[in-house]
């Protein structure tokens, strides 16, 4: 791409009301992450000199919902049409240059056809994207001459019959050189249907002063489908994971069904990764080599090393699980907590904000928080880390070589010494000597005579 300025004008000021939501149509979420926040990622990749973003209906939240990104926001009040919204950002934007318009609404379209257009922009051409469908209806016509030359672009409700028939169409995504496009939409006019000042009336404008207009036809329908309704935001969401889905097959991870994954963030995978059925994946997921993944697993923010499998139904957050471990099935696993190598977690625990060391294991209905657990230890069913006093939260120390006992509570703070053993039913509230048995539990006894209470028939 030349040396040159490059804008890229985002328009996400519409009010949405096909979404029957109070929440601004730009900051529904696909994938996990607001239609808007697609738009700007991708533009991001062309590393613009400037991105400004054409906000109105929703007043700050929009802006508001995206304060880490690098923008210029620019607000629309009133919303007079597509050319007025344009008209807002030329103070904001670089006028030498190139400057590509697309839609907040419209989150599918990649990184190589944005290019595509500057590219044909930087030749001095006023560059469009448009699309064929089988039912144009609602889109804008792109009108030609029998020589098939660009003349115009007319809007559904404008059309004639004839030119309704058309089934080529503008997807509203264009580049233009900036000056001129300055000029043009300066002096659009809102004589039409809707009483709007529309940006493709700037077509007509470019024939009109012999600019030549490139239309680049898109072969993927999908990059230019926008979203006016809930339906319409579905329909994107699978088109999406299906892409995401093919792209981790290419990689070489197998797909139990690529139907049945959610990607809602960024999931990185080695070599012979296999993942099951329903699955969710958000923030940043990282799978190494022959990790498995079973099914109706929810992973955010973990890192999962090789070799270790993930049993069905299990909850993972903020996390790191060494090579060769096996969590659950029903394991739930909370910010904090890594995991070494060979650790094994079963149905039913829970472990938050800890570090359990090599070969380690807690198969059954456990809790262990705030805990930093040694090698070789074994967590017997039933035992809880009590880590918090109601006010305070206080940390317990399991040294290398334990073994507890079923149905243990561990007051914190509390340490477990080297190669202890800890009786079922006990409750620790002092230091266990090392290599020891500690049992605290109440003696056993029996009542003679005893008898059980029965109830009392009804009157």
């Amino acid at each position: 791409m030349p040396d040159m300025s490059l804008n890229i004008v985002i328009l996400a000021a519409g009010q949405g009301k096909r979404m029957n939501s109070v929440l601004p149509k730009v900051l529904h979420k696909l994938a996990g992450k607001p239609l808007l926040g697609h738009v700007i990622d991708t533009a991001q990749q062309l590393n613009p000199s400037k991105v400004c973003t054409v906000y109105g209906h929703g007043g700050g939240s929009v802006p508001n919902a995206f304060d880490e990104c690098v923008v210029s926001w620019v607000k629309q009040e009133p919303q007079l049409g597509t050319g007025h919204a344009v008209m807002q950002t030329l103070p904001h934007i670089d006028h030498d240059g190139v400057t590509l318009i697309l839609y907040g609404d419209v989150p599918l379209v990649t990184a190589d056809t944005m290019r595509a257009l500057v590219a044909i922009a930087t030749q001095g051409k006023l560059a469009l994207l448009t699309v064929k469908l089988d039912d144009p209806t609602g889109y804008g016509r792109i009108v030609r001459d029998a020589g098939g030359k660009v003349l115009s672009i007319v809007e559904h409700k404008d059309a004639s019959e004839a030119q309704r028939n058309i089934n080529e169409v503008n997807t509203g995504i264009m580049a233009v050189p900036t000056e001129q496009l300055a000029r043009w939409v300066s002096n659009l006019s809102n004589q039409n249907a809707q009483n709007e000042y529309y940006l493709t009336d700037i077509v007509a404008k470019a024939v009109a002063e012999g600019v030549v207009i490139e239309a680049h036809p898109l072969t993927r329908v999908w990059e230019s489908l926008g979203v006016n309704s809930k339906s319409q935001l579905a329909q994107l969401e699978r088109i999406h994971q299906r892409n995401l889905a093919e792209t981790l097959m290419e990689k070489g991870v197998a797909l139990a069904d690529p139907a049945r994954i959610d990607i809602r963030g960024e999931l990185t995978c080695g070599r012979d990764v296999f993942i099951d059925v329903n699955c969710v994946f958000e923030g940043q997921v990282s799978l190494a080599d022959n990790v498995t993944i079973s099914a109706n697993c929810v992973l955010k923010n973990v890192k999962i090393e090789a070799g270790a499998r993930i049993e069905p139904f299990c909850h993972m957050e903020d996390a790191v699980v060494g090579s060769a471990s096996r969590i659950g099935p029903y394991a739930r696993i909370r910010p904090g907590t890594v995991l070494a190598e060979d650790v094994h977690i079963g149905n039913f625990v829970e472990v938050k904000n800890s570090q359990i060391a090599a070969h380690s294991k807690a198969n059954h209905l456990a809790y262990v928080g705030d805990a930093t657990v040694g090698s070789r230890v074994n967590i017997g069913a039933g035992t809880i880390t009590c880590n918090y006093d109601g006010a305070n939260k206080y940390r317990t120390i399991i040294e290398d070589d334990v073994f507890i006992g079923s149905d243990t509570q561990l007051i914190a703070p509390v340490t477990v010494k080297r190669g202890a053993t800890i009786g079922a039913g006990t409750t620790l509230t002092t230091t266990a000597p090392e290599g020891q048995l500690t049992v605290s539990r109440a003696r056993q006894m029996t009542i003679p005579g005893w008898k059980r209470p029965v109830k009392k028939p009804k009157e």
